[in-house]
Order: C-alpha cells, then sequence, then structure tokens
C-alpha cells in the first residue's frame, strides 16, 4: 500500500473514497455548503489530514489555535495505527448502525458522538505519553463543544458507537470494549465511596441505553443489555438484560434470560418489555 508520511494514500482506502465522493455530491447539490466542503474534505490527501482539519476548527478557541491542533492531531495520527484503524471502523460503525446516519461524509462533518471520540483518543495517546495538561486541556475542549466529558485516561475500544452523544460522562479508570453502542446521557461513573480503580468495564458488544447509569468498578459482561435510566452498581454476567432502578436482570438472578444476538449489533431496547413489565396504556 502507498503511503505519505504513514497515512494510507487516498486511492487504496475505500472508505475515505466513498468519503469524498459522497462531498463532491453534497457542494454539487448545496452550493452553499461548497466552499466548507472542499476545505474540510475535498482539498486534504488523506483521511486523517481531513479529521484532523475539522478537529482542529472545532476544538479550537482564542487561546487554543486551530493550526497548533492540526498539527498536533495530524502527528498522533501519523504515530498510532490503531488510531487510524479505528476511525475507520467507527465511522462504518456509525454508518451501518445508525439510520440517522446517511453518508460517511455527514458522519465525518456532524455526528457529534464520533468526533468526540476520536478527540479523546487524541488525548489518551497524549495522557499515555505523559503529556497530561495538554490531554486535560483536550478533554475540557470536548466537553465544552461536543457536550461529552470523557477522561483522557479512559480506555476506548473500536466499533464504538456513541447515538447522539449528549451528556455521556465516562470517568478516568472506565473501559469500553471493542463494538459497543452507547446512548446519549449515559454515565460511567464512581460511587465516591474509593480511589484508585473506581470504575466500570464494558466489555465487548455491550448495548447501554438512553439515561443509564453505571457506577463503580463493575463489569458489563460481554454481549449485555443495560436498559434505558437502569442504574447498575453490580456486575452484569454476558449476554443478559439488566434494567430499572436498581437494576435487576429479566428472567431473574438465577436464571437471567440470555440474549441470542448481539444488542449492540440488534440496537433493541424495548425486546424485554413483555418479559419484565406490566406497563399498558
Amino acid at each position: 500500500m502507498g503511503s505519505e508520511n504513514g497515512f494510507a494514500m487516498e486511492e487504496n482506502d475505500e472508505i475515505w473514497q466513498q468519503l469524498r465522493c459522497e462531498a463532491k455530491r453534497d457542494a454539487d447539490a448545496e452550493l452553499a455548503l461548497a466552499s466548507y466542503l472542499y476545505a474540510t474534505i475535498l482539498v486534504h490527501r488523506t483521511m486523517e489530514q481531513a479529521l484532523a482539519f475539522h478537529l482542529g476548527n472545532k476544538l479550537s478557541s482564542p487561546t487554543l489555535s486551530n493550526t497548533l491542533l492540526y498539527n498536533l492531531v495530524v502527528d498522533v495520527f501519523m504515530e498510532d495505527p490503531e488510531i487510524r484503524d479505528a476511525i475507520r471502523t467507527d465511522m462504518r460503525t456509525v454508518r451501518e448502525k445508525d439510520p440517522a446516519c446517511d453518508s460517511y461524509c455527514h458522519c465525518m462533518l456532524n455526528f457529534k458522538g464520533f468526533l468526540a471520540c476520536q478527540s479523546q483518543r487524541v488525548a489518551h495517546r497524549l495522557w499515555s505519553q505523559g503529556r497530561i495538561p495538554l490531554a486535560l486541556a483536550i478533554q475540557s475542549r470536548i466537553s465544552e463543544v461536543f457536550a461529552m466529558d470523557i477522561h483522557p485516561a479512559a480506555k476506548i475500544g473500536k466499533g464504538v458507537l456513541f447515538d447522539h452523544g449528549t451528556g455521556v460522562v465516562i470517568g478516568e479508570t472506565a473501559s469500553i470494549g471493542d463494538n459497543v453502542s452507547i446512548l446519549h446521557h449515559v454515565t460511567l461513573g464512581g460511587t465516591g465511596k474509593q480511589g484508585g480503580d473506581r470504575h466500570p468495564k464494558i466489555g465487548n458488544g455491550v448495548l447501554i441505553g438512553a439515561g443509564a447509569t453505571i457506577l463503580g468498578n463493575v463489569k458489563i459482561g460481554e454481549g449485555a443489555k443495560i436498559g434505558a435510566g437502569a442504574v447498575v452498581m453490580i456486575d452484569v454476567p454476558p449476554r443478559t438484560t439488566a434494567v430499572g432502578n436498581p437494576a435487576r436482570l429479566v428472567g431473574g438472578k438465577r436464571n437471567p434470560t440470555k440474549l441470542t444476538e448481539n444488542p449492540s449489533e440488534t440496537m433493541d431496547h424495548t425486546s424485554f418489555i413483555s418479559e419484565w413489565s406490566d406497563y399498558v396504556i
């Protein structure tokens, strides 16, 4: 594969090629957006450069310039092939799972859950390098711009969907596996009773519904589902559903109903209702 400064060249990058085609189509169809689409996407050679340009503009402030941020983000992308892979996996995940996302171009330009996640990946690498003040400065800007507060030390896998993203709070020692789907106003927080490793560990393939709160150093097992508004403070076994406040397992603690499909793929938030609730209108 050809490369430029460590990046995949555009002709070898299917998602980037498709994104450019979408941007050109949109620029031709809506002249009011033409200069914006050319400056943000079409003049760039690679996905990484375009995304760094966009994040630099989004996260900049009167005292934190977009040029400084662009160079910083490009350097991080160039140094870390895992981040470059995660960007594309995240984008593909958003496009496939979210019916509101009709193009890769729309995802990169407008989906703040995607943009906040990629910004946190940059902050996390800086944190890992000991550049703590800079990582925290980026965290602060992510919170202000995207309304999502994700600590730079938190570990996030790939193929992660932050659907809407607004109000998401993720603590310092939290970790999120691969192919996880998280709705708005979700908290992965501490209990306030302990220091050290004090935040949730989310397994691969988990779905966390809107407004759910998971507190403490608890484990949410692979392929589990956390219902909207649930409050979870103990471990949730793999491939089970936890709902309510305080949360309890659908089917009961001794013989919980096992999920046969991956909830983060199906994005099904309501299938448990008939088993768990007498909710009737």
